[in-house]
């Protein structure tokens, strides 16, 4: 049986070369999804290149908190430690999410397919509940977007640790966010050291082996360039050299796995 996957680029406008690499694959028939970090500055000129897309891909918010654009961002230490202590101010970090999704629609016509975050905040404690409120401010009870689940994840990449430490920091979401109503995907995979030694390649084929029906891997790449504001510039060129490829398609192929945009595992089915 073929296995439905959502195939999702983070950081859709943070760069225009970022960008002008997801689109490419979209075109390519090699993403079926695409997350946007709304406050960028480039947003607003990119975002009729994404709707021109929208019956192709799932268009989503990465909900940011670290990376920065202008605004307060902090590390991504600050908030793995607040979150934990629970000393972080709901009603702000609710306000914030309720910004980002505002600007996402303003410039996209529409409220986002789904909701996930830079460097997974958004499964934090009190971050999760500030932006389940936020969420049902915007949206229909019967038409909320479905959220990305990092406690789901499926396979530790090349770091066992960084594994271990995400499925620790964001224990329960799924089962949180499905209680409140929220699709969210059956297995989760993509996570990996983001090191220009990584062999991208190689995971991707243990991820596609491993995965389930209705899965979702991230992924982050784009046109190669030298963007020392970037941290992981060095793994886009060689994320994107791969995706765009022959042998993704034929691992795919080998694999029978499919890249379609978010269904739940029970619909996919």
């Amino acid at each position: 049986m073929t296995k439905r996957l959502t195939l999702c680029a983070d950081d859709f406008a943070q760069s225009g070369s970022i960008s002008a690499g997801i689109l490419d694959l979209i075109d390519a028939g090699r993403l079926s999804a695409t997350s946007v970090l709304s406050q960028s500055p480039h947003w607003p000129e990119l975002a009729a290149d994404l709707r021109a897309r929208a019956e192709r891909v799932d268009a989503g918010l990465h909900f940011n908190l670290t990376h920065d654009f202008g605004q307060a961002a902090k590390p991504l230490s600050h908030w793995l430690m607040k979150s934990q202590l629970r000393q972080l101010s709901q009603p702000a970090l609710r306000d914030e999410a309720l910004a980002q999704i505002d600007r996402f629609a303003e410039h996209f016509g529409r409220l986002p397919d789904f909701v996930d975050g830079h460097q997974h905040v958004h499964a934090l404690p009190v971050i999760r509940d500030a932006l389940f409120d936020a969420i049902q401010r915007r949206w229909n009870a019967d038409a909320l977007p479905y959220l990305r689940a990092p406690d789901k994840l499926g396979h530790p990449g090349d770091n066992r640790l960084k594994a271990l430490i995400l499925r620790s920091v964001c224990i329960n979401f799924d089962e949180q966010a499905r209680e409140r109503g929220f699709a969210t995907s059956s297995w989760f995979g993509g996570m990996y050291s983001l090191t220009p030694q990584a062999d991208f390649a190689g995971l991707m084929q243990s991820w596609l082996e491993r995965c389930q029906d209705g899965a979702l891997i991230m992924c982050h790449p784009g046109r190669a360039t030298q963007d020392a504001s970037d941290p992981i510039a060095a793994c886009r060129g060689k994320e994107w050299d791969y995706l765009a490829g022959d042998a993704f398609a034929e691992h795919c192929r080998q694999r029978k796995v499919s890249i379609a945009r978010f269904q739940p595992a029970a619909v996919a089915a």
